[in-house]
């Protein structure tokens, strides 16, 4: 039995490659830093690591951090041993995410993972209340050989049975758009193979209903594919060469930005400077239309893209950081100083503005920024994983400037 023990929107990540038939304007400003969010910001540990998780690991009530090789006990994020990771090149672990799910349905939350050259994707099994009090080491499950060369996986329910496929995001661009289905076997669980499209995947991905038909699309490097509406795991889903950009953020995000009921899109380049929102024009053509805006360029390697109301205020904001090393430093701008930062949404004037979280303090990002209560006060906080350090940023509130202060 696979059973889903958290809501399915905590798995919905959405991530972008770029955008093609576009209008690109004169850049825009990112807006002053004004009144921002303050954070108290925790170190769990420095590894190679780039990937993590929120679940309630032991059940005891309090959300816990997962991340790479060891999961951090709430309510003071203890490191606890979860798995064994092989590390390869020059500073990378053979891990591209983790991925939270009640696998086998004992009601205990697993991790799924796989890396970026392994075929693998393999579970881990909580050990349950003994073996995590004991710190035992989570016991590895291969789910399926699938393919190498991937970029990310990701865990999005497609045929609407509240169980998520993973959906996986390989770099090559000529490679077919595959999901894959969580079913049991005699054996266990297993993953069933489904092709959706044959007509390339590439360096980026996203979820979000592009054509406003109400099913969540998937969006790659090469253009969109448009659910079917039904069965969607045995139909082909139509392809749109709406665009070709390389090295879209992983996720990238998709949202109705102006308020127009058509939603926009927000990507960054992984690996070079840029981050851009891209407006979704009104057209009368079988396709989509879309106008580029710049939102920044002040640091490279936007990889990873996240939306949260972080302030409060009832209304999402991007969440953004410097990927710390990827490709070893050696993209455009590597080895400069790590950031995070928030982006606000001004609806008046249609920009981000720029909040600033942390510069220069070893808080980066790596493959997945997560948000989550994790201390139960009302307020979201940020776990964050990349090769400058694990991190819980603990959400303080809106600090007023002294101007505003009263």
């Amino acid at each position: 039995m696979l059973r889903n023990t958290m809501p399915l929107k905590a798995f919905t990540i959405v991530c972008l490659a770029a955008c093609g038939q576009f209008v690109t304007p004169g850049a825009d400003a990112v807006a002053a830093e004004q009144s921002s969010v303050t954070f108290q910001k925790i170190p769990l540990g420095v590894s190679p690591n780039e990937g993590c998780a929120v679940a309630d690991v032991d059940q005891d009530g309090k959300l816990d951090v997962i991340a790479g090789r060891n999961w951090f006990a709430a309510p003071d994020f203890a490191a606890r041993p979860l798995r064994n990771i092989e590390e390869f090149g020059e500073d990378y672990l053979k891990n591209n995410g983790d991925h939270v799910y009640d696998v086998n349905g004992d009601g205990w939350i697993d991790v799924i993972s796989g890396d970026w050259h392994g075929e693998e994707i393999f579970w881990y099994e909580n050990p349950g209340k003994v073996g995590l009090t004991k710190g035992l080491l989570w016991k590895p499950h291969l789910l399926k050989k699938t393919r190498s060369r991937n970029e990310a996986y990701f865990l999005q329910d497609l045929d609407g049975d509240d169980v998520p496929e993973i959906v996986v995001d390989c770099w090559e661009t000529e490679a077919p758009l595959v999901a894959w289905k969580l079913i049991s076997s005699e054996e266990g669980p297993t993953l069933e193979q489904h092709v959706l499209g044959n007509n390339g995947c590439g360096h980026g991905m996203a979820f979000g209903d592009v054509n406003g038909d109400g099913h969540d699309d998937i969006l790659t490097l090469v253009g969109w594919y448009e659910h079917p509406g039904s069965d969607p795991l045995s139909k082909e889903w139509k392809h749109h060469a709406s665009w070709n950009r390389p090295h879209g953020s992983c996720p990238f995000l998709v949202v109705d930005l102006t308020g127009d009921g058509r939603n926009d899109v927000i990507w960054g380049n992984g690996h070079d400077y840029g981050l851009y929102w891209l407006e979704q024009l009104d057209t009368d053509e079988d396709d989509t239309a879309w106008k580029e805006h710049l939102i920044d360029r002040s640091y490279s390697q936007t990889h990873c893209l996240h939306w949260a109301d972080i302030d409060g205020d009832g209304a999402g904001e991007l969440i953004t950081g410097k990927r710390v090393r990827g490709h070893a430093g050696r993209d455009p701008g590597g080895v400069e100083p790590e950031c995070l930062y928030y982006y606000e949404w001004n609806q008046a004037n249609q920009k981000f503005e720029r909040h600033l979280i942390s510069a220069g303090e070893g808080i980066g990002t790596g493959m997945q920024i997560r948000t989550a209560d994790l201390n139960n006060d009302g307020k979201l906080d940020i776990a964050v994983s990349g090769k400058s350090g694990t991190w819980v940023l603990l959400n303080r509130g809106v600090e007023k400037s002294p101007a505003t202060a009263k």
